[in-house]
């Protein structure tokens, strides 16, 4: 699983000019938090990430798209399903029948006491 990362305001931040003249200090800094934001004129404009924290990323997403996938898949099938009863022969006439009820029912309904 991804270790806990930081939200982009609370990461360590880097501006651009020492990212370039102390790269080993840069290095060290993201092995042990992780992740350095890197600033330029004060505005975050990248993330700089060890490599086995963007793997396990890469490898996180990768699984939420297929569980996504799968509940699409399912969902499509589902609706495969009941699209399939509404061209069954004879679904136009039960439809029709049900509109034409208009929600009469064909005994009372029981209540009270004597149910």
């Amino acid at each position: 699983m991804i270790p806990e990362l930081l939200s982009l305001d609370d990461l360590p931040r880097q501006n651009a000019s020492q990212v370039k003249n102390k790269w080993g200090e840069v290095v060290r800094q993201v092995r042990q938090t992780g992740s350095v934001a890197i600033t330029n004129h004060s505005a975050v404009e990248m993330v700089l990430l060890d490599a086995a924290t963007y793997q396990q990323l890469t490898s996180d997403l990768e699984a939420i798209k297929a569980r996504e996938q799968s509940i699409l898949d399912d969902l499509a099938g589902r609706f495969d399903a009941r699209l399939a009863v509404l061209q069954e022969p004879g679904a136009r006439q039960r439809a029709t029948a049900l509109f034409e009820s208009r929600g009469k029912l064909a005994r009372p309904p029981k209540a009270g006491a004597s149910f």
